[in-house]
């Protein structure tokens, strides 16, 4: 992950680092140091190096002094054998900071190239959202009806943000919602992430966001009796219910997998396999067929690739935010599904559809 993120001379300093104890420095995007990884990933470390300048050599020597739980960094840069920047960073200032690039990929001139360029550039532009979005519209009027697929770009829309929103609260910049025809939404950010926390955080607003609609959908048909808004309250949970399945890279299958992949201990990764076999088990017992059989796929998918999280460069959870990450999961999932289940009990034909999706 990226540790920190400075200037030197006019230049970029930038230091990546792991729990492992490895370090690598680069300064204008070209390494200049590097620690090896170690058993004991706290404690000091220490990089010394020369720039070569019209001025000379100048000698630098960057003090580092990590602990990870919990995370703060307090460094110095040397240079010349007089300080010229020292200070702190905590974990919000990791969670609220964006890690850089530390060398653009060269790519050969090709047409594969030219067109990956041709469509960012495109995606980039505003008009795109308004042709994809008028495109859903219309796809969606064409299987269905307008109302419907006014009322599912409203839900597509909602979900969406609560992603932007929630990309915003850690400062990430952001590129909007993009709407595409038959496989739902996109929010987009310009920046990557430093944190399993943000990532959790990240994935889950859309859903919760989703479950407020549907929760307000509820309180409108209860006030009004139109059936309207009852179909979308269950149309809606079914939606977001569908994007907490653990499977990557649906939401749920990105809050699951910082869960687990967060969790040092063989008893943790057991009690998350523990928990998902209850979640399989309780979905067939309640009669969700399909609900049942997805949450088995996602669980073996990131059971499967738990053995690589050392890889990874995202800070982890720590034990209050795996249990909190997790009760909020099951919390939203189980509001969801209640909703459904609730629509379903009224008799109506059409609120009963959701239930029978899962069902099938």
């Amino acid at each position: 992950m990226e540790i920190l993120n400075l200037k030197l001379l006019g230049r970029p300093l930038r230091l990546e680092g792991t729990m492992s104890g490895w370090q690598r420095l680069y300064w204008d995007h070209q390494v200049v140091s590097e620690v090896a990884a170690t058993t004991e990933a706290d404690g000091n470390a220490t990089h010394i190096f020369e720039l070569h300048g019209e001025q000379g050599v100048i000698k630098c020597y960057i003090s580092v002094s990590i602990n990870w739980h919990p995370f703060e960094v307090s460094y110095s840069v040397t240079i010349n054998d007089q300080i010229v920047d020292e200070g702190k960073r905590s974990l919000q200032d990791l969670e609220h900071s964006a890690p850089q690039e530390v060398m653009p990929i060269k790519k050969e001139l090709n047409l594969v190239g030219l067109a990956s360029l041709g469509f960012k550039l495109f995606k980039s532009a505003k008009v795109i959202k308004v042709v994809l979005a008028g495109a859903s519209v219309a796809a969606y009027s064409w299987f269905f009806s307008l109302q419907f697929a006014l009322a599912l770009i409203a839900c597509l829309v909602f979900h969406e943000y609560g992603h932007i929103r929630a990309m915003k609260y850690f400062g990430m910049k952001t590129k909007g919602i993009y709407l595409i025809p038959f496989f739902g939404g996109l929010a987009l950010g310009d920046d990557k992430i430093n944190t399993r926390w943000q990532d959790v955080v990240i994935s889950i607003m859309g859903p919760s966001f989703g479950l407020f609609l549907s929760i307000v959908c509820l309180i409108l048909y209860k006030l009004t009796g139109e059936i309207f808004f009852a179909g979308l309250a269950g149309f809606n949970a079914l939606l977001n219910l569908f994007n907490l399945l653990p499977i990557l890279p649906l939401d749920g299958g990105h809050i699951l997998k910082s869960i687990s992949f967060s969790m040092d201990s063989k008893v943790g990764i057991a009690a998350c396999a523990l928990g998902a076999a209850l979640g399989v088990f309780l979905s067939y017992q309640l009669g969700l067929a399909l609900l049942g059989f997805l949450l088995l796929i996602g669980s073996v998918e990131i059971l499967a690739e738990w053995r690589l999280r050392h890889e990874s460069r995202l800070y982890p959870l720590d034990g209050y935010g795996q249990l909190f990450s997790l009760i909020w999961y099951l919390l939203t999932v189980s509001s969801l599904i209640g909703i459904i289940w609730y629509l379903s009990g009224t008799g109506d034909a059409l609120l009963g559809l959701p239930l029978q999706v899962l069902q099938s």
